[in-house]
């Protein structure tokens, strides 16, 4: 299977006061296409960094990232604003739904972004976001406001968002971290399937146990770094010394 993703040696350092804090330090990962990652680890291990470098949401002090082969850190904003937008999805704990906005148009709000007013409202963008919503079991809702859904309707929202202008690599954020059990297992299904239905790639950050438990690979952050990395059913593929000394 090929690598769609790759980070290396990337590194994120943050300055406070005459201090420098090293939110990922000098990371080596490679994503395969069409894989489940899940993204473990405590609070402040790096996990959100790692997925906001992965997904330009952020730049890296130091390394690299490559989307299929491509290098992208000479990239300009508007191009790595492209990419985000085409082929990449996000889907984050909270939500971020516009409230004053009906579930289909939320949906279509990627394409409101990258097309012209007649290019989004005319016809095909949305039939597309009708059909993200009725991948996600929302074909009845497509005209309720945040306001009217539950908590498990809003994140399906979102992921039918994500879908939207099928992007390769889908990268979650904690997607049931704000749900209650019932609401998270049927979020996990929701995901899973869509994986093995579309070959989307996702790559999840989570507390979530049984989220986790479920991901083709796991990788296991602290400080900044990879602990080790677990393919579901065998031995850690990597396992560095705790107190090795930090690199970059």
């Amino acid at each position: 299977m090929s690598s769609i993703l790759q980070a290396s040696g990337l590194t994120k350092v943050y300055r406070e006061g005459g201090s420098a804090v090293y939110a990922l330090r000098s990371l080596n990962l490679a994503i395969e296409e069409g894989e489940t990652l899940a993204v473990t680890g405590e609070s402040g291990a790096g996990k959100s960094t790692l997925l906001h470098m992965l997904g330009l949401l952020d730049v890296p002090t130091a390394g690299s990232v490559s989307y299929r082969g491509r290098r992208l850190e000479a990239l300009t904003s508007t191009e790595m604003a492209d990419i985000r937008n085409t082929h990449f999805g996000f889907v984050f704990q909270f939500f971020r739904l516009l409230p004053d906005l009906s579930a289909l148009e939320n949906v279509m709000l990627p394409d409101m972004i990258a097309s012209s007013y007649l290019g989004w409202w005319l016809g095909k963008k949305r039939k597309l976001a009708q059909e993200a919503l009725e991948k996600v079991g929302l074909a009845q809702r497509v005209r309720h406001r945040p306001s009217q859904l539950s908590g498990g309707e809003k994140q399906r929202v979102a992921i039918a968002r994500a879908l939207v202008r099928s992007p390769d690599v889908i990268f979650c954020d904690e997607p049931t971290g704000n749900l209650d059990s019932k609401t998270s297992e049927e979020i996990h299904n929701l995901i899973f399937d869509l994986n093995r239905t579309t070959g989307r790639t996702f790559v999840i950050v989570t507390h979530d146990t049984t989220l986790e438990s479920r991901a083709r690979r796991i990788v296991n952050m602290e400080d900044g770094s990879i602990r080790e990395i677990i393919r579901n059913g065998s031995p850690p593929e990597h396992t560095p010394a705790k107190d090795a000394a930090p690199t970059g």
